[in-house]
C-alpha cells in the first residue's frame, strides 16, 4: 500500500480477531529531533504541524515503546514517502468494483482511494475506521486526508490487525506483509526501521 499505487492488494488483508492489550507503558512523545532525523525530506514547518496529531495518535492507540514506535513509524515514513502525501498519487481506478475492498458502487475505486499515512483504501476500510473512530468517514473520505484524521486512521489500521503483537516480538517483515500484502519497498522500510530502532533506544 503504497502512495506510488504499487500492487493489488491495498488494505485487503483482514483484521486478527482478538488484539492482545497493550502494554502498560508511559508514553514517551517522539520529538521534533526524532522526526528530522528519520524524515530529512520532511520540511520543517510540515514536522511541526503534523507532530502533535502524530503523538496524540500514538498514545491514543499504544503505540507506547521504541519497538512499536519504530515500526509504526517506519512504514508510514515509506507509505507517505516522509508525510509529504497523505492522498494516493494514483487515481484509484485500479481498485474500482473491488469487492474485497468493499467497491460495489461506480466511482468507489476514486473515492476510496489510499489516504492517511497508512494509505488506508476501499469503502470497506473507510466505513469500518469511522465506525472506529466515531467519524463518518464512508460519506466523507476526503477527511483521512487530514493530519488530525490520517494518523488516527493509520492507527486503527495498525491495532486492528494486531500489528503491535509483531512490533514487540521484533516481527518486521510479518508488519510489512500485513499492510502491503507483500514485500513491496521491504528495503526502504527495513532502513526506516532500523533508523527509528536507533534514535528511539536513546
Amino acid at each position: 500500500m503504497s502512495f506510488f499505487g504499487f500492487g493489488s492488494k491495498s488494505k485487503s488483508p483482514q483484521p486478527e480477531a482478538a488484539p492482545e492489550a497493550p502494554a502498560k507503558e508511559t508514553f514517551q512523545a517522539v520529538t521534533v529531533e526524532h522526526l528530522r532525523t528519520l524524515m530529512p525530506r520532511l520540511s520543517g514547518s510540515r514536522l511541526k504541524e503534523l507532530l502533535p496529531h502524530l503523538n496524540d495518535a500514538m498514545a491514543e492507540g499504544a503505540i507506547n515503546t521504541p519497538r512499536r514506535q519504530a515500526a509504526f513509524l517506519a512504514q508510514i515514513a515509506h507509505e507517505s514517502a516522509e508525510f509529504r502525501y497523505f492522498e494516493e498519487l494514483a487515481s484509484g481506478h485500479a481498485y474500482e468494483r473491488r469487492k474485497d475492498l468493499g467497491n460495489i458502487h461506480p466511482g468507489d475505486g476514486a473515492r476510496y482511494k489510499g489516504r492517511g499515512p497508512i494509505q488506508i483504501t476501499g469503502r470497506s476500510n473507510y466505513r469500518a475506521a469511522g465506525e472506529a473512530l466515531d467519524l463518518d468517514l464512508e460519506n466523507n473520505p476526503t477527511r483521512a486526508a487530514d493530519p488530525d484524521v490520517g494518523f488516527r486512521t493509520a492507527v486503527w489500521f495498525w491495532n486492528s490487525r494486531n500489528l503491535n503483537k509483531h512490533a514487540d516480538k521484533g516481527e518486521f517483515d510479518a508488519i510489512t506483509r500485513r499492510i502491503n500484502g507483500g514485500y513491496n519497498g521491504k528495503a526502504s522500510r527495513d532502513s526506516y526501521y532500523q533508523r527509528a530502532l536507533r534514535l528511539l533506544a536513546k
